[in-house]
């Protein structure tokens, strides 16, 4: 996933960029540090639903809270951005991110899963503000003539953070104790129990914490990097009005339900390997397997980019769309090794959706494409309800597989988008 922000201009950097080779390679590590902090979500949900025994509903909160942020915080996030500029909003971005993991001590001390909530957000409203950063700053250091291959490469490492960190946090914090749950225990045992297990996701937030403030600090001595950075003046709210254009409005609704898609699938993957009519996995042994879900996304990534230079990007949407239902149907009609791995597949499918959907409904916007990315920001937010609506499905039905028509629902709107988007926008 990545967030636009407002459109900039800095002196001469639309032409000929800023030359300085340093500071990409700092954007490229917040590429890999924003993307694995989201799919480490996947990894700590179904800890914690262990540990305070929550229906799905309940665990999907989790998601619910941290992309709650892109809806609350993306304008704002925006607008900080403008005022104090890049470098500056991106130290401010890892500060709060770094704020957000150290929050989880005080959590994990309380065995409060509400206070575990409120620090994903504030972890996440860190995110959306170096999301804002990241896209435009990559773009302005080199040539305007490879600013693509320069943002194409910069997402590489968005998916190599969504399928490293999966690997570590499932090591880290879904081990526990073999053949023990929350389940077992009552009253002071639980509490203690939930106390000491909790440590493995403070541990592990906490050194993602360390890892924020060495790259904040690296960005304090890089602040003077872009001289003479301006940005454009508009209102926040200015991007609404392009709702009423049939093709943007309906991208944008795709965007929230494609978002919603990848992330109820995530979240459900260590529960739904677990099921014994799929593999029977535990969660240690479920949660490395995220990876390959994620991993998808990154291969399919760049099979794709060849793909979308000589077939209509419409239709290729339309076929991975369809893609996706099929591997959710064939997943949920089968069992053991060809249900878990079809579920997990679904990631490949992924891979170009975002990108895609968000040329096709920004085509042709002109001076105007600014404040569509702003919406496609806030459109984001459909990993916050989606995810939610679809842990009700499944608390309702007693059934992951039934649940999982929802994401597939929204795989069908979405493939309804590309046959409609097949041809090039109006001008």
């Amino acid at each position: 996933m990545a967030v636009a922000a407002p459109s900039v201009s800095t002196d001469g950097a639309e032409q000929d960029g800023v030359d300085a080779p340093e500071l990409r390679y700092f954007v490229f590590a917040l590429f890999f540090i924003f993307g694995g902090i989201t799919s480490l979500n996947d990894v700590i949900l179904p800890k914690l639903k262990e540990l305070f025994t929550l229906n799905y509903t309940q665990a999907m909160l989790v998601q619910f809270c941290f992309f709650t942020a892109y809806l609350v915080i993306g304008i704002p996030g925006a607008q900080l951005v403008k005022r104090i500029g890049y470098m500056r909003g991106a130290m401010a971005g890892l500060l709060i991110m770094m704020v957000g993991c150290l929050l989880f001590i005080p959590a994990s001390r309380t065995a409060t899963y509400g206070l575990f909530l409120f620090a994903l957000f504030i972890l996440a409203s860190g995110v959306v503000i170096v999301q804002v950063v990241a896209n435009p700053l990559i773009s302005l250091l080199g040539k305007a003539q490879t600013v693509h291959s320069r943002l194409t490469f910069a997402q590489a490492f968005n998916s190599l953070g969504t399928t490293v960190f999966p690997l570590v946090g499932s090591a880290l914090i879904l081990g526990g104790l073999a053949g023990v749950s929350a389940s077992d225990f009552s009253g002071a045992a639980l509490e203690e129990y939930r106390t000491a297990e909790t440590q493995a996701i403070v541990s592990t937030y906490l050194g993602l914490a360390a890892a924020l403030a060495v790259i904040a600090g690296a960005v304090f001595l890089f602040r003077n990097r872009l001289p003479g950075e301006q940005h454009e003046k508009s209102s926040p709210f200015a991007g609404f009005s392009l709702l009423k254009r049939t093709r943007f409005g309906w991208g944008a609704a795709c965007i929230f339900l494609y978002v919603g898609a990848e992330v109820a699938i995530g979240s459900l993957i260590v529960n739904y390997l677990g099921q014994r009519h799929v593999m029977g996995l535990s969660e240690g042994a479920a949660g490395p397997l995220i990876a390959l879900y994620w991993g998808g996304a990154m291969v399919g990534r760049f099979i794709g980019s060849w793909f979308l230079r000589i077939m209509s990007p419409g239709k290729i949407l339309a076929g991975v769309a369809v893609g996706a239902i099929a591997l959710i149907l064939l997943s949920i009609s089968t069992t053991g090794s060809l249900s878990g791995y079809s579920l997990l597949a679904i990631g490949l499918m992924n891979s170009i959706m975002f990108p895609t959907i968000f040329s096709l409904a920004c085509e042709k916007l002109g001076a105007r494409a600014a404040d569509g990315s702003g919406i496609i920001n806030i459109a984001i937010f459909g990993g916050a309800v989606i995810p939610l609506l679809t842990g009700v499905l499944a608390d309702a039905s007693k059934s992951l597989g039934i649940a999982l028509l929802l994401p597939a629902a929204c795989y069908a709107v979405i493939a309804a988008y590309g046959l409609y988007a097949r041809r090039p926008a109006a001008s």
